[in-house]
């Protein structure tokens, strides 16, 4: 739905409400600004109440407000560009007290939400693919190496029998996985902005019948469409620097599960 959310609201836009269109327009202008305000703030930007601010995101099919806010981000994750991230913050910057409180909130809000939202059946899938595997694979790019690395080094201290393909260059990538098949496991890390390389393995080794387990944020990741099993941990942007505080949180429960 994510994808499709300013289209959904500009279709249904004849339907809303005196209020609620104030709302729509407001967040079809400015859906890269709006992703980072509260319904409190949006409410105050077109003189509306906040109820009607969460009345809004639950006409569009929303649990509530937070839920069409993470909505709105996971669209604009592809987007924006380090110096658009820090500009919609700008205000925060300006005052390193509220930026620091800011970026703690929110990783306190992320791992509350992972706390509520935890997926134990997801964790036992995950951890007996990886346990019945012949050989386990760990893949993550970018930002998702460090995640990778530290996955990879822990799991091998406990099976022996894994291999991390972070530091393997495109070509160099394929020929290690040239032999993978049913009885492995490929564990991917993907987080916007989503490493087509890393999708792109994932494609390979789904048509040899290899298991995939992914750890991803939401379920419009391409990677939870081509997993077996997906750990979903969301990672919120609150600067440049993307946060991976729940995603290792997710990754610490999958080894202490493992072992």
């Amino acid at each position: 739905m994510n994808n499709n959310l300013i289209s959904i609201i500009k279709n249904n836009f004849h339907k809303f409400s005196k209020s609620q269109k104030l709302i729509a327009q407001y967040i079809i202008e400015h859906y890269d600004k709006a992703a980072f305000m509260t319904a409190a703030k949006i409410a105050e930007r077109v003189d509306v109440s906040e109820s009607t601010v969460v009345r809004f995101a639950t006409a569009l099919g929303y649990s509530g407000y937070p839920e069409m806010q993470k909505a709105l981000q996971v669209l604009i994750k592809n987007k924006l560009t380090a110096v658009q991230r820090i500009g919609l913050q700008e205000d925060v910057v300006n005052d390193n007290i509220k930026l620091h409180k800011k970026i703690l909130k929110s990783e306190m809000n992320n791992l509350r939400y992972l706390f509520e939202h935890f997926d134990m059946e997801a964790l036992d899938k995950a951890t007996e693919l990886i346990l019945k595997a012949n050989r386990v694979y760990v893949l993550g790019l970018r930002t998702s190496s460090t995640l990778s690395n530290y996955l990879g080094f822990y799991l091998d201290v406990i099976l022996n029998n894994v291999k991390v393909l972070n530091n393997s260059g495109v070509n160099s990538l394929y020929e290690e996985i040239i032999r993978i098949n049913e009885n492995d496991v490929l564990i991917i890390i993907s987080y916007p902005r989503y490493s087509r390389t890393t999708i792109d393995a994932a494609k390979f080794v789904k048509e040899r019948k290899t298991k995939i387990v992914a750890i991803t944020d939401t379920e419009e990741s391409p990677a939870y469409a081509l997993a077996d099993v997906s750990l979903l941990a969301i990672s919120n942007i609150v600067s440049f620097v993307d946060s991976l505080v729940v995603p290792m949180a997710i990754i610490n429960n999958l080894i202490i599960n493992i072992s």
